[in-house]
């Protein structure tokens, strides 16, 4: 499956781009749709990714939404709910197919760019790379999980801040608040988000998704049922292929082969 937007690389690294620069790096609604037929597919076996990619198509990974086509609708709360759902769609396949996800985030990241951004697990940033909710600019509130996973990363008090004061981020604030993995220079910021992606692909991706299942879970458990959560997780994961190769390679003193373990 390849396309403008979408590309399965050779090594299981499922690449969306969400933003297309001939749209001034607003956030495509035809890449949210046709990517998240691409993570359903995932989910069904037809295709075989094991990582995935978030790219922007130009100078910014995503500068938000299209505000024209906002202005524009016959019916304005009818059409920002079409968006948001599409959006919301795409935000929830990203989890369900538990695969480990990077972003690529050179330039601007705002309002649903910032909200994609926040939801990868990895996220490569370049010194221009800002971060910026956006919606308050316009008189709107946050959608596609930016007010619920924020908090999450930087706490309840300066998520309000962020958000209600609509902060423009930098590349250095971003990452000190773990907003963004790592800085690199602007021409490395894919070549550099391509190699972790390719790096998780080529790992242990039933523990990823293990490990992603349960820091997801850990805020709504007790101690209690967390640490039965990890007990039964990692009986389960001994007994899978990747599970056996990685004690066995361990124990033969040699790199673990994952990808072979999965058939």
């Amino acid at each position: 499956m390849s396309d403008e937007l979408t590309t399965l690389h050779d090594d299981g690294v499922l690449e969306i781009a969400i933003s297309l620069e001939s749209a001034g790096n607003s956030l495509d609604g035809d890449a949210i749709v046709q990517g998240t037929e691409a993570l359903h597919e995932v989910m069904r076996g037809q295709r075989k990714a094991r990582a995935i990619l978030l790219t922007g198509k130009g100078r910014n990974f995503c500068a938000g939404g299209n505000v024209a086509h906002f202005g524009a609708a016959d019916d304005r709360r009818q059409f920002l709910r079409g968006l948001a759902h599409d959006l919301n769609s795409f935000v929830s396949a990203l989890y369900a197919t538990s695969l480990p996800t990077v972003a690529a985030v050179n330039g601007w990241a705002a309002g649903a760019g910032m909200s994609l951004a926040l939801h990868a697990d990895f996220a490569v940033g370049e010194p221009g790379t800002h971060l910026r909710p956006a919606y308050p600019g316009i008189g709107l509130s946050p959608d596609g999980g930016m007010s619920w996973l924020l908090p999450r990363i930087v706490g309840l008090a300066r998520a309000r801040t962020i958000l209600m004061r609509d902060e423009v981020l930098d590349a250095q604030t971003a990452l000190d608040l773990t907003l963004l993995s790592e800085l690199v220079e602007a021409d490395q910021v894919y070549p550099r988000a391509r190699t972790i992606a390719a790096d998780l692909a080529n790992g242990p991706t039933g523990a990823y998704a293990a490990i992603r299942s349960l820091l997801m879970t850990a805020s709504s458990n007790t101690l209690a049922e967390h640490v039965v959560a990890e007990a039964e997780s990692i009986a389960d994961l001994a007994i899978t292929g990747e599970g056996v190769e990685g004690v066995n390679a361990f124990l033969a003193k040699r790199a673990p082969d994952f990808p072979s373990a999965r058939h």
